[in-house]
């Protein structure tokens, strides 16, 4: 059966701002898009040498109706929360959070200097689940498995299968009703890549180095800038004269209606409002 490549259809590129504590980051996905990437709500990327732009870090803050992953490339992080959960997250490493009914965490770096990098990525939780007790999925670099690309490129397999002609890749992410993909790439120069996909999972690719080109079209993904990609089973990337870094992110769409308002994600306006009334009195995380 022949496979149909997926397309480019849009492009959004990653605007600078700040959150937590003056920590200094790259947004790509976020409110603007009002749920056009469903059932991805947010993906942030920090990476900075200079100490004054995440020394700060996150301190206490809540969650609720959602689910976060951070994924480290260099450095490292402490997680906390109000259940007494400590993780530390380096080089490598993943965190998958599924905050549901709720959970108050700070996320504050372990480090004064050198190379802070990596990602956050919220994925929304279906209505049935955004009030169960929450839990944590963790997993050292080592735990990752990693597929060998021609000339020191690389497939790191966070969550889903690599399906590749004589076999398949599963991640250690378990449990998840979006049925997630969570690829991190390296493509060498003039390589090529094609990767299998659920025809009816939203497609994202974000490429944090180098340049990538999509389909069998001339269209470009920069650094900075992410992709989404519609209508196939078949995504085809490849690199021209520079190699490329990049996050390939698939997940099956919730369709449901989303509220979002700051840290709490819920389908209507009143469970917000319910949401904020139990952070305020104490009960978020009963």
């Amino acid at each position: 059966m022949n496979k149909q490549t997926r397309q480019l259809a849009a492009v959004i590129s990653g605007q600078n701002t700040s959150d937590g504590a003056g920590v200094k980051l790259k947004r790509i996905v976020s409110q603007q898009q009002k749920n056009a990437f469903d059932p991805f709500i947010l993906l942030d990327e920090f990476g900075s040498d200079e100490p004054t732009d995440y020394v700060g870090g996150f301190p206490d803050h809540p969650h609720r109706g959602f689910e976060t992953v951070t994924y480290m490339l260099a450095g490292a992080m402490l997680h906390r929360d109000h259940l007494g959960h400590e993780g530390h997250l380096r080089a490598g490493d993943v965190q998958w959070m599924t905050a549901a009914h709720g959970i108050i965490h700070s996320e504050m770096p372990e480090q004064e200097n050198g190379l802070l990098h990596g990602f956050q990525l919220w994925i929304n939780l279906p209505a049935k689940e955004k009030m169960k007790p929450p839990h944590y999925q963790e997993f050292a670099a080592a735990k990752i498995p990693s597929v060998a690309l021609a000339d020191g490129g690389y497939i790191k397999v966070i969550a889903g299968d690599y399906v590749a002609e004589t076999q398949k890749i599963s991640g250690p992410v378990t449990g998840v009703s979006t049925q997630p993909l969570y690829f991190d790439v390296r493509l060498s120069p003039k390589q090529q890549l094609d990767i299998p996909i659920d025809e009816e999972h939203t497609v994202l690719v974000y490429v944090y180095k180098g340049e990538l080109a999509i389909g069998a079209s001339d269209k470009v993904l920069k650094a900075g800038q992410l992709g989404q990609l519609q209508n196939g089973d078949n995504l085809q990337l490849a690199t021209q004269d520079q190699s490329a870094q990049f996050l390939v992110l698939a997940a099956l769409p919730l369709k449901e209606p989303v509220v979002q308002s700051g840290p709490f994600v819920m389908n209507t306006s009143e469970e917000i409002e319910q949401a904020f009334r139990d952070y305020r009195d104490g009960v978020l995380t009963q």
